[in-house]
């Protein structure tokens, strides 16, 4: 074989400055390109075998071996798969699959992810020339009487094509790394990103430190399983399996509520594994992570156009070898094909929720806290998702009772009709919690931080339908209507004395006769005036003075069947009023949410003042 010289076959002087700055966020993915073509090749041999054109022998072992040289600072993927002729080295490797380099520039100058697909573009190989100063390729095609080829590139678009002393079949790439990359030629880090990319590669992939003493009784061990369990059928799956999975590829070791085994053929393939995980707290971030491969290839996690939005909350593993990678991404969101694959996905999760809540109900409750979040996020961003959960969303009560909206308004008809009072903060809310008890009347437990929205959309969907937060308004059920109502000479005494005491001519106060006597005083803050306030913080938005003590729609309610209340009112000159009427306004903020640093100051101050009233 004479030696051949030449210039790749590219619309642009230079590809290898657009490759470096335009993929540079991903320069590590050249591990995940060059050990996919080797799997490619092995593939291929495996085709070639069952058309019968080649006879694999019976003792084959088919694998990817990565050597890495920390001296040398090089880098060697080797497969033994289909291999190479000159021809077609010249064919695939020196007429690059490429439209133009203005054309890529224009199309991908606006993305900022980290996950571009380059292999899809015919940039795969290429991608070494990411973090190489020089590579080179030594194959040897499997067809009868072929020769080998060696082919070296620096960079530039001039290569180098001669005779290469590969006497076994297949092909070996050497990168040089150049001096930003050679962070790559060390095992650990080598390890890390074949770990990241290529877990799941369907051929067996080895790592080599070539500059390590091995012993001789070392034994190999693969860094991929290359059955991964969503390719097999879920009755060959044990609970054990999929907890196994779950914690070797999320690094969680929480376990996660239950699982969904994904596995179509028509009218595309997909397979794939979702896990609902364990919420920590309330606080947890709603964020979990997807991984999407592609013939068990990794592409990305959590992209957007395949994934349903809310679905992004689980964790999981996705394999759709039908997916349309070659689309850019700004067309994939809007592909048909995509948008049937998001939707199948979508419906799957829904049919494994509410068949889990007809037939295992009880594990259904048990799960509830913590998926509730997620499927009321689900419902708020996917209509048809909402349309299939609607009659499985549970209220958990003050009571620990799980029932349906109809359920809970059907039971509470008679005393509250359309109208549903919840609970947001059982600390902070625990005296009404324990009015409402007394009464048997019945509250439900929002407390997430996705239900204030969820609330506002429960309503509009059902529009006779009212949400009212437990402390928002005073029942006329906690009313004592045995005795005579209030005068308008208490009423006025009593309001003229607070907002005198309290400094507060603009507080709305009320005085009712409570059946419980123990209660003096208690804040209602009404549901549009808390709505606007919360919506204000979710903001940012500047309160200004518009502390709980401030709020618009707040109201001061006086018990008259409470001594402290009646003490007022029969000793209007008193000096000890003032304080009396200070410490009954913040009892009945602490009552309603916690005081603010100031107002808990002035409240212990008080408060030991009153303790030495007792020893005069």
């Amino acid at each position: 074989m004479s030696d051949m010289h030449g210039n790749l076959s590219i619309n642009s002087d230079n590809i290898f400055p657009i490759i470096k700055k335009w993929l540079y966020s991903d320069h590590d993915i050249f591990f995940r390109e060059l050990i996919s073509n080797g799997c490619d090749a092995i593939t291929k041999l495996k085709k070639l075998d069952m058309m019968g054109e080649y006879n694999i022998p019976s003792n084959e072992e088919f694998r990817i071996d990565v050597i890495v040289n920390q001296n040398d600072k090089t880098i060697k993927f080797i497969d033994n798969g289909v291999g190479m002729t000159f021809d077609e080295v010249n064919e695939y490797i020196n007429q690059i699959a490429f439209s133009g380099a203005e054309a890529f520039i224009e199309q991908y100058k606006d993305k900022t992810t980290s996950d571009q697909i380059i292999g899809h573009f015919g940039l795969g190989f290429y991608s070494a020339f990411m973090v190489a100063d020089k590579v080179t390729i030594d194959t040897l095609s499997y067809k009868d009487d072929a020769k080998s080829v060696h082919w070296e590139c620096d960079g530039g678009t001039k290569y180098t094509m001669s005779a290469s002393q590969k006497d076994t079949r297949g092909t070996e790439i050497t990168l040089y790394l150049n001096s930003d990359s050679t962070e790559f030629s060390n095992e650990y880090r080598a390890k890390e990103v074949i770990e990241k990319y290529c877990s799941f590669m369907p051929t067996q992939i080895f790592l080599t430190n070539a500059i390590a003493k091995k012993k001789e009784d070392d034994n190999e061990v693969s860094l991929n399983d290359t059955n991964p369990l969503w390719n097999k059928h879920p009755n060959e799956c044990s609970d054990d399996d999929y907890k196994a999975f779950y914690r070797k590829v999320f690094k969680d070791y929480k376990e996660p509520l239950f699982w969904i085994h994904l596995n179509m053929d028509y009218p595309f393939n997909l397979k794939g594994i979702l896990y609902f995980p364990k919420l920590n707290s309330e606080y947890d971030t709603l964020e979990g992570t997807i991984k999407l491969y592609n013939t068990q290839v990794f592409i990305a996690d959590n992209i957007k156009e395949v994934i349903p939005e809310f679905l992004l909350l689980l964790k999981g593993v996705i394999d759709c070898p039908d997916l349309p990678l070659n689309v850019s991404r700004s067309a994939l969101q809007n592909d048909g094909f995509v948008k049937k694959i998001s939707d199948y996905i979508t419906k799957k999760v829904a049919d494994k929720l509410s068949g889990m809540c007809k037939t295992d109900k009880d594990n259904y409750i048990k799960y509830w806290d913590d998926i509730s979040p997620f499927i009321k996020f689900g419902c708020l961003k996917d209509d048809k998702f909402c349309e299939k959960m609607n009659d499985y969303i549970l209220f958990k009560d003050i009571y620990g009772s799980y029932n349906t909206l109809p359920e809970y308004l059907e039971a509470n008809k008679e005393r509250h009709e359309n109208t549903v009072f919840y609970v947001t903060n059982e600390l902070e809310q625990g005296q009404y919690i324990n009015m409402f008890k007394e009464e048997g009347l019945s509250a439900v437990l929002l407390m997430h931080n996705i239900d204030q929205p969820f609330v506002s959309y429960l309503e509009h969907k059902n529009e006779n339908v009212k949400f009212m937060r437990i402390d928002s308004d005073l029942n006329d059920t906690f009313k004592d209507t045995s005795d005579e109502n209030v005068s308008e000479e208490l009423n006025t005494i009593l309001c003229d004395m607070f907002k005198k005491s309290l400094n507060k001519d603009k507080l709305e106060i009320k005085v009712e006769k409570l059946k419980n006597t123990a209660i003096s005083s208690m804040i209602t803050l009404s549901e549009e005036g808390r709505r606007m306030q919360d919506m204000m913080k979710m903001y940012n938005l500047d309160m200004g003075n518009m502390g709980i003590d401030k709020a618009d729609g707040q109201t001061l309610i006086l018990n008259a069947n409470h001594d402290l209340v009646k003490y007022l009112f029969e000793n209007t000159t008193s000096p000890n009023n003032t304080i009396i009427c200070e410490q009954l306004y913040d009892l009945a903020l602490l009552s309603h949410a916690p005081l603010s640093a100031e107002q808990m100051t002035a409240f212990i101050k008080r408060s030991n003042e009153i303790m030495l009233l007792l020893t005069k």
